[in-house]
C-alpha cells in the first residue's frame, strides 16, 4: 500500500515535493530532495548543495533514515548565540578542538574560553537529558 502525500506538500515534476519552511515563513515553498546512502557516499557535495535550497531526505534501502538541513538557510546560524552554543556542544562532545570551536563560534580562543562556562550552563538548562 502506498503512502499518502501529506496535505502540506504539493507535487512538482522537476524537484520532487515542496514544503513550507517552518523556520522562515517568508521563504514560501522550498524543494525537498532525496538521496540514497550510496548516492550520499558517492557525491556528498551534491547533497550539501541541495540542502542549501531545502531539506534532503537520506534514504536507506528506500526508507527515510535522516534529513540534511542547510544551516545557513533562513539565517539560523545568524541568530544570537546559535554559533557559540553549537560550537560549545561540538567541543564538549570532542568533535571539535578548542581552536576550531572558537573559530566556528567566530570568537578568539580567549573569548571562547570566557564564554564556555556560560554556554555550558545554558546547554545544561536547555538539554532534555543531563549533560555530564
Amino acid at each position: 500500500m502506498g503512502s499518502a502525500i501529506p496535505f502540506n506538500r504539493v507535487p512538482n515534476t522537476t524537484a520532487g515535493f515542496f514544503c513550507k519552511d517552518p523556520l522562515e515563513p517568508s521563504l514560501g515553498r522550498r524543494a525537498v530532495h532525496a538521496v540514497s546512502v550510496s548516492g550520499l557516499k558517492h557525491n556528498p557535495a551534491e547533497a550539501l548543495r541541495q540542502a542549501r535550497s531545502g531539506p534532503v531526505v537520506v534514504l536507506n534501502r528506500n526508507n527515510p533514515d535522516a534529513v540534511l538541513i542547510g544551516l545557513e538557510e533562513g539565517g539560523l546560524l545568524q541568530a544570537p548565540g546559535v554559533r557559540a552554543a553549537l560550537a560549545t556542544a561540538l567541543f564538549r562532545d570532542g568533535e571539535l578542538s578548542l581552536v576550531r570551536a572558537a573559530h566556528f563560534a567566530e570568537l578568539d580562543v580567549a573569548g571562547f574560553i570566557a564564554d564556555l562556562d556560560t554556554l555550558e550552563q545554558w546547554l545544561q538548562s536547555s538539554s532534555p537529558t543531563p549533560v555530564p
